[in-house]
């Protein structure tokens, strides 16, 4: 899959709908990240463009520092809004309180753009396979190129939403996100965020718009992709693209077809808490 094709398209519409709210003061909600506002948005995915940049820019293979924030070359007054909301998403609260809540400045989405083009050059320039520092057991460049396509479709997705209605994942984008999210996300979140041990729920997901199923259980503090004809405990069955927007937290389990125990929905969250 080309994944820098991916992530062109999806990071130019995310700039298009950010776009969308530069006249607004404040800037529009978020209504599927709580507490958010489209500015935080931009800043949070800014913020990871350049991060990213910098591991292929310096080809660093340990976890890098965040450092003097000079690599950002973002002016003081937003350097400061990014500080606050990072401490405020630390310390559990919403990144945009009454006191906090912002425009969008034209000039932040300009930043955001630079950003993701530079990023997406690092991409064209590297081969899949070259040793990077990554956050998860794979450690290559190919990581991130899939991780940030699939970042960029889920947060054109949100900055869409919180101006009019958003468009569904791309296909084939969506496909290959729900197999990484058993395959990344998911043993990530459960590590890093304490998931509840599994007791072997069986989940499967279906796609209605083609072929492909997903069956995943989780036993203790692991998940194991198992054989998709396995109905499981609960089947669940959307478009590829529902089913993306679900596993990470973004469509309620109402929006999908639900075969079994629909109770285990519920659970899920708590087995693979949200980021």
């Amino acid at each position: 899959m080309d994944y820098v094709d991916h992530f062109h398209r999806e990071v130019q519409a995310f700039s298009a709908a950010a776009r969308e709210a530069v006249a607004d003061d404040p800037a529009p909600d978020v209504p599927s990240c709580p507490g958010w506002t489209v500015t935080e948005l931009v800043l949070h995915l800014g913020f990871v463009h350049r991060f990213v940049a910098r591991i292929f820019s310096e080809r660093i293979m340990e976890p890098p520092e965040v450092g003097d924030w000079s690599w950002l070359e973002l002016s003081a007054e937003h350097v400061g809004w990014l500080r606050e909301m990072l401490a405020q998403r630390e310390e559990g609260h919403p990144a945009a309180t009454p006191q906090t809540r912002r425009p969008l400045p034209a000039a932040l989405v300009d930043w955001f753009g630079t950003g993701a083009a530079a990023l997406e050059a690092q991409f064209l320039a590297t081969p899949a396979d070259e040793p990077l520092w990554t956050w998860s057991v794979e450690q290559a460049a190919g990581f991130w190129q899939r991780m940030q396509a699939i970042e960029a479709a889920i947060h054109r997705w949100d900055a869409e939403g919180a101006t009019r209605s958003p468009s569904p994942m791309n296909t084939d984008l969506a496909v290959d996100a729900i197999a990484q999210t058993f395959e990344v996300m998911a043993p990530m979140r459960r590590a890093a965020l304490h998931g509840t041990p599994g007791r072997g729920e069986r989940f499967r997901f279906c796609r209605s718009d083609g072929p492909g199923a997903w069956a995943v259980r989780f036993d203790d503090d692991t998940v194991a992709l198992g054989d998709s004809d396995d109905p499981g405990d609960v089947t669940v069955a959307g478009t590829a693209s529902d089913l993306m927007l679900f596993l990470w937290h973004r469509l309620a389990p109402d929006a999908l077809g639900v075969s079994g125990d629909a109770s285990l929905l519920d659970r899920y969250f708590e087995l693979v808490p949200p980021l």
